[in-house]
């Protein structure tokens, strides 16, 4: 059902829409309209295999119209961070079927976010793998590793011939997911990991046909997309972009470079019929975004926070204002695992500590109280 005709739906039946009205995403039907955003949580072992801990943290999030997991390595070098969960082997697959599991035995839907770091790591945290990129261009600044802190290393160049065996990661890993029951997959083209490395001028420096133009930029992308929607089925796929969030040196500061980039990607991507579209962006309402949602023909999610913590009164305001089909949270939904009934009945919030969200344990993870209904 085309993203338009999602919003109004509850309109033409003389409902207004709300965050708490149901949604369609591509073969996925949402209880209300509130997702939660994927998080970095790394607790899942140096082996990337989520545990009993992982399944209560997501089973206690259930009640969300949508749970969309942290980013999950389609192979070990795509790995970006100690702990992170992966998409690979055996053992992580049948970790994640028993947190897949968890969320379904409360009535809940759990995409995994596939997510290949690209640049954005470190030998240290990979194995000893390669540190690969569209350019060999290194991020300034300093990456955590299972040794302690390392600056980041010049990744080598993925050559043209690479790319196709890159893409069959994509593939490999949104299989896996399903394999381990997820609802579908979300493709982690945002935030400066590998799909955003190839969008931004400033991290692709490519002279093949996949670098130069924002049509050549976008291509890698596009064709990733395509690859997974076809092996999974478009329905239950979707991807997550973040045009001029300007982070981990994927820089987008030309905005007519930024639309004509993102525009090249809508024009092959948005007749496949994906689930859906998700835009971080601090302007969700802004012309940037609403000329993107216009060009994809599916739902749009909208995510105003990365670094700012999303208030009821501003989702309520954007799902009011028609700004998009539903809306991403982050910090709001790990201190408040019953965020759709507090926010649905105005009751106050538990404070987050950030201190606890790289951290391991229960603590700032599962020991969030939900209030008695």
């Amino acid at each position: 059902m085309p993203a338009r005709q999602n919003l109004y739906a509850c309109k033409e039946r003389g409902e207004p829409v709300t965050l708490f009205s149901p949604l369609t995403l591509g073969d996925l039907t949402l209880q209300n309209r509130l997702v939660m955003a994927p998080l970095t949580r790394v607790r899942s072992g140096r082996h990337g295999v989520p545990g009993p801990l992982v399944a209560e943290h997501y089973r206690q999030r259930s009640t969300l119209g949508l749970i969309v997991s942290e980013g999950t390595y389609p192979s070990h070098a795509g790995q970006g961070f100690p702990g992170q969960p992966g998409l690979v082997t055996p053992e992580q697959i049948a970790g994640w079927r028993e947190v897949t599991d968890a969320v379904h035995s409360e009535g809940g839907l759990i995409v995994a976010q596939v997510m290949h770091a690209g640049r954005v790591t470190h030998a240290a945290t990979t194995g000893g793998r390669e540190v690969v990129a569209p350019s060999a261009i290194a991020i300034d600044g300093v990456t955590r590793t299972y040794d302690g802190k390392e600056p980041y290393p010049v990744p080598r160049a993925l050559g043209t011939d690479e790319l196709s065996s890159v893409i069959e990661e994509f593939v490999q890993g949104s299989k896996n997911a399903i394999a381990a029951g997820f609802d579908g997959v979300e493709l982690h083209a945002a935030n400066g990991y590998l799909l955003h490395e190839f969008l931004s001028p400033a991290s692709n420096r490519r002279e093949d046909s996949y670098g130069g133009s924002p049509e050549n930029r976008a291509r890698f992308v596009a064709e990733v997309v395509e690859a997974v929607a076809d092996a999974i089925g478009a329905g239950r796929v979707g991807i997550r972009i973040s045009p001029e969030h300007n982070i981990q040196d994927a820089l987008e500061t030309d905005g007519d470079d930024v639309r004509a980039t993102y525009g090249s990607l809508l024009d092959r991507i948005s007749p496949l019929g994906l689930s859906y579209l998700s835009v971080l962006h601090k302007n969700p309402a802004g012309e940037l975004v609403q000329d993107l949602r216009r060009a994809f023909s599916g739902p749009v999610l909208v995510n105003s926070g990365f670094g700012e913590i999303t208030t009821r009164e501003e989702a309520l305001s954007i799902m009011a204002g028609g700004v998009g089909d539903a809306v991403v949270v982050g910090r709001p939904a790990i201190a408040n695992p019953d965020l759709v009934y507090r926010w649905s009945r105005d009751l106050p919030l538990n404070a987050v500590d950030p201190s606890t969200f790289y951290s391991a344990g229960a603590e700032g993870y599962t020991d969030y109280p939900a209030l008695q209904s």
